[in-house]
């Protein structure tokens, strides 16, 4: 039986592990931290429950898919509902909206606060739906680095209906053109930051995004995100998949452009060297070369792109309760374009930024103490290339309460009894995230896609690459879908 050493026990280290113990092989998965998940994790701060990371769960099929695969019934590990509203948006000028998971209910909430026609918005998803439709099976399911995937039907159907697919203008431009309302461009603008991009860079192809919300659902586990993690992990393991926790890959062992093994160092031994087939690194792409095969050469020109959007995130307990708000919380920055141009081109976070609070106490009420709520307050950031964090991070804190008291009519700096933060240089080494990018390299240019490592090494053998900094991308979904490309290509 080949054995499999997988490095990172993230969302797509996890999915390939399933995969593979399916096919056969001898699975090992050797985590740094104590905890599986990566940003998938969760933790306890004074009586309240935080989910670390993603919040928004989409397309929870890929999920069951994978205890599909395996004969598993998903309900015995894991359930989740679908939510009846996707978010709750504000502005500064005491606008509010929300957008409803039916699309009709929804279009008639946009044209009842907005006047922006409610036909516009179910023309918008349907169109969205379409891009979907083409390259779902194209570049999501598939290599991008395989010559068969450009000749397949799948890529006919694409080449047929390129016109229609955005590449060729930015996400901005392509909704200002459908829309006249600000507001609702800023809306569907947001769906950029999904993937650390730039709505005013990124190409409009992006605008396939919200039909994962809208058209297909947005969902909430019931016992958490983290239980996305948990209940994956209980099925490796029930395949036979083995963990290693607090164990630090070192080194990706080559011997004539083959992988040979790993070398990594616990808490009771350092520079352990261990035999393997078949490496997967589910680590940030970036890292891997340079820490972990640094003798190697490396892909340069990818690993130098420019990264994708970090983020500060103030995880507060919160001693109220809000009506007004959701599961999902949007607060708009009047300058959206300055916003972004501050991020990517300044490096750091404008005064009066947009705010994404997730409360998972409004559905999973044991997250907080009785008459309070958990609060995960996500601000977009550039990643980590030296700025002065502890300032930005002070002044965006202050900035944030403000903005937010201002537009609820209530002190919040008040209602904080407890705190923990995260920003780019944590997220980076916690999770190996090259510069703390959430989602590696920057899509803010229609060649994203194929800026891109491939799932799969050309110049070593065995050696192959899943997770959010690789083909497909990062996120939840595309981590996984990462996995099953990945494991297309493993052999027995």
């Amino acid at each position: 039986m080949k054995k499999v050493a997988i490095i990172g026990a993230g969302i797509g280290g996890i999915s390939t592990a399933i995969r593979l113990a399916h096919k056969g092989f001898e699975v090992s998965v050797f985590e740094a931290n104590s905890y599986a998940g990566g940003k998938l994790s969760s933790f306890d701060l004074n009586g309240y429950r935080f989910d670390a990371g993603p919040s928004l769960f989409t397309l929870p099929n890929l999920v069951e898919e994978l205890f599909e695969l395996v004969g598993k019934n998903p309900k015995e590990y894991f359930e989740y509902i679908k939510l009846p509203d996707i978010c709750h948006y504000f502005w500064e000028d005491a606008t509010k909206l929300t957008a409803w998971a039916e699309n009709e209910r929804f279009a008639k909430e946009v044209e009842d606060v907005t006047g922006e026609p409610a036909q516009k918005i179910l023309d918008f998803l349907k169109d969205s739906a379409f891009k979907y439709e083409v390259l779902d099976g194209l570049f999501l399911q598939d290599s991008l680095h395989k010559l068969s995937t450009w000749t397949s039907a799948k890529a006919l159907k694409g080449y047929l209906n390129l016109p229609k697919l955005g590449i060729f203008g930015t996400m901005n431009d392509a909704n200002e053109k459908l829309f006249k309302n600000p507001k609702i461009v800023q809306l569907f603008n947001r769906y950029a930051t999904y993937n650390g991009s730039d709505p005013y860079q990124t190409p409009a192809t992006l605008n396939i995004i919200p039909h994962l919300e809208y058209n297909i659902g947005a969902f909430f586990p019931k016992k958490g995100m983290v239980s996305i993690t948990n209940s994956l992990v209980k099925l490796a393991e029930d395949l036979g998949v083995q963990f290693f926790y607090e164990s630090k890959v070192e080194e990706i062992l080559v011997e004539k452009d083959k992988v040979s093994g790993i070398r990594y160092s616990n808490i009771s031994e350092k520079n352990i060297s261990k035999a393997y087939d078949i490496v997967v690194s589910n680590m940030d792409v970036t890292p891997t070369y340079r820490k972990l095969m640094p003798n190697q050469k490396h892909p340069d020109r990818l690993l130098n792109q420019p990264k994708s959007s970090s983020g500060v995130i103030f995880y507060w307990g919160i001693k109220k309760q809000f009506a007004e708000l959701g599961l999902h919380n949007i607060f708009f920055s009047d300058d959206y374009q300055q916003e972004f141009n501050t991020m990517f081109q300044e490096k750091t976070i404008c005064k009066a930024p947009t705010v994404y609070i997730n409360i998972t106490s409004k559905l999973k009420p044991d997250d907080a103490p009785e008459g309070c709520e958990n609060w995960f307050v996500l601000i977009n950031a550039p990643a980590n290339e030296g700025q002065n964090w502890d300032k930005i991070i002070a002044d965006t804190r202050q900035n944030v309460i403000q903005k937010v008291s201002r537009i609820l009519g209530e002190n919040i700096g008040d209602l904080i009894e407890c705190e923990e933060i995260l920003d780019p240089r944590t997220i980076e080494s916690k999770t190996s995230s090259a510069q703390g990018a959430l989602y590696g390299n920057s899509s803010n240019n229609r060649y994203a896609a194929f800026l891109r490592h491939a799932n799969f090494s050309s110049k070593i053998k065995n050696l192959y690459f899943v997770g959010g900094s690789v083909h497909p991308g990062g996120g939840i979904p595309l981590a996984i879908s990462s996995a099953k490309i990945a494991a297309k290509y493993i052999q027995v």
